[in-house]
């Protein structure tokens, strides 16, 4: 059975109450309403997962957020910690990178990995390695009201089994293959006006942690880009 959308499922609803009136057309929509709600939950348990698929050769969108979407790249060392740890990966790895943009709540990457299964690990590593030092730095200057702040935001519950007491970032990303090149510009303009659009900076210039101003400004002293053609 295919899941109908909630939107017509109420829009159903509400008609049956409308129009039926009658206590008995009352029961009866109503019984309706939980036997499709019922059976449209039961179609989206049974359907399958999305899975991570990494082909060879293909670009790949990664995009993931700070725990509890914490707000930590607003400070301008914290950013610096993470690009600092960006170009460290990138010098290990090999992958190539195209374009990025780090917000205050999570980052965006167009990247290349090789092989394309490598951006497992780079992920892992890119995600410790940034907390590790962020973490440090919160708890090394606690005497600041903004850095308890977020220390305590960042404190995992006590029911949450981990080897640490902090978490930084969100344990799981999204991944996107990209496989033209108009989707290859999308995803670049998406990243470099997406702090135009939370209304951060009133021009993508205005905002250095992003490949805007290598891309359009040939600035490649934060990251130098392997540009997209």
């Amino acid at each position: 059975m295919v899941a109908l959308p909630y939107s017509i499922m109420i829009r159903r609803f509400l008609h049956a109450i409308l129009f039926r009136g009658r206590m008995a057309g009352w029961r009866r929509a109503s019984s309706a309403l939980r036997l499709t709600l019922r059976s449209a939950s039961v179609d989206r348990i049974s359907m399958p997962i999305y899975g991570r698929h990494f082909v060879p050769g293909q670009l790949q969108f990664i995009t993931t957020s700070t725990y509890r979407r914490s707000r930590l790249f607003t400070c301008r060392r914290f950013c610096g910690i993470f690009v600092d740890v960006l170009r460290q990966l990138r010098g290990e790895t090999g992958f190539l990178l195209n374009g990025w943009v780090l917000m205050p709540d999570h980052f965006h990457l167009l990247i290349r990995p090789q092989p394309a299964e490598a951006t497992v690990s780079f992920m892992q590593e890119l995600k410790k390695r940034s907390a590790q030092q962020i973490i440090a730095t919160l708890k090394r200057n606690q005497d600041h009201p903004r850095c308890r702040t977020l220390l305590a935001r960042l404190r995992l519950a006590p029911t949450v089994h981990s080897d640490s007491s902090h978490r930084l970032w969100q344990r799981r990303y999204v991944p996107f293959n990209v496989f033209t090149h108009k989707k290859q510009m999308e995803k670049l303009d998406y990243m470099h006006n997406n702090p135009v659009t939370a209304r951060l900076v009133p021009s993508p210039h205005q905002w250095p942690w992003s490949s805007f101003r290598y891309y359009y400004l040939n600035d490649s002293s934060l990251l130098a880009m392997d540009r997209v053609r």
